[in-house]
């Protein structure tokens, strides 16, 4: 299976992250002696599921060790273009590939371990898109300084993983409701203009289960997808904030040791 790491992003003066970064990209920051984004790429270049590798966001010039065939793509103008942008390199090399794994570069806590967990997903379902999830209980005992911010459901409280499983067509087709949802991806109220304020407001009364929650929301999105609890909260400790860091380089340097 091909793998899209996306590393796009870059801090502003004032933003969360820019005293650490001073103009870099946020996956270039320093995690323990080497770029955050070079641990996730061990991660994914050692599963022997793995093919070969695109990064989207970052110069061909900046130089990443990878056991695996890797392909860096200059970063576009914000997080959509750089995912097609990714995608299309990635078809473009290979027509065969429509499933790809979609990575961030912020978990770098990520093991090789867990890619083959998510990559064994995709012989569950034949869907679009398979969206992982944590239960909010693990999340906080693993990391219990991460102060994530949780969705609640009536039979569930829990955060996004930044590693999916998704169908190269579907990002590829202009007229695909999962663009519009990216676009809004920092607006709360723009999401719920997309999904439904129904929804919302039965999310935010925890009068909707989980998976009704994601019929009516794929339905209205039109793909098929499913949402799978992961047993590794690594996968959602992503570095948005500056304290998200120093969590990410007290814990992993305790793995060193």
């Amino acid at each position: 299976m091909h793998v899209l790491i996306t590393a796009g992003g870059i801090p502003l003066p004032g933003e969360q992250l820019y005293q650490q970064t001073l103009g870099k990209p946020k996956a270039l920051v320093d995690v323990n002696g080497k770029p955050m984004v070079q641990w996730v790429l061990d991660a994914v270049s050692g599963s022997k599921q793995v093919d070969e590798i695109f990064i989207v966001g970052l110069s061909p010039n900046i130089k990443l060790a990878s056991r695996k065939i890797l392909h860096c793509i200059d970063t576009r103008n914000d997080a959509l273009e750089n995912v097609i942008a990714g995608v299309e390199a990635l078809v473009r090399h290979d027509p065969r590939t429509n499933l790809f794994l979609l990575v961030s570069s912020d978990i770098p806590a990520l093991t090789t371990e867990m890619v083959d967990w998510v990559i064994s997903q995709a012989s569950l379902a034949d869907v679009d898109l398979q969206y992982f999830v944590i239960h909010r209980r693990d999340m906080e005992k693993r990391f219990p300084a991460s102060r994530r911010t949780y969705t609640r459901f009536q039979d569930a409280e829990l955060c996004a993983a930044d590693i999916f499983l998704m169908k190269a067509d579907k990002v590829l087709n202009p007229a695909s409701r999962w663009r519009d949802l990216l676009n809004a991806r920092k607006s709360p109220l723009k999401q719920a203009a997309i999904i439904g304020f129904d929804i919302l407001f039965l999310m935010l009364l925890r009068c909707i289960k989980l998976q009704k929650a994601v019929q009516i929301i794929t339905r209205r999105l039109d793909l098929t997808g499913r949402v799978a609890f992961t047993p590794y909260p690594e996968m959602g400790m992503d570095v948005d904030k500056d304290f998200q860091l120093e969590v990410v380089r007290k814990d992993l340097k305790r793995g060193l040791k």
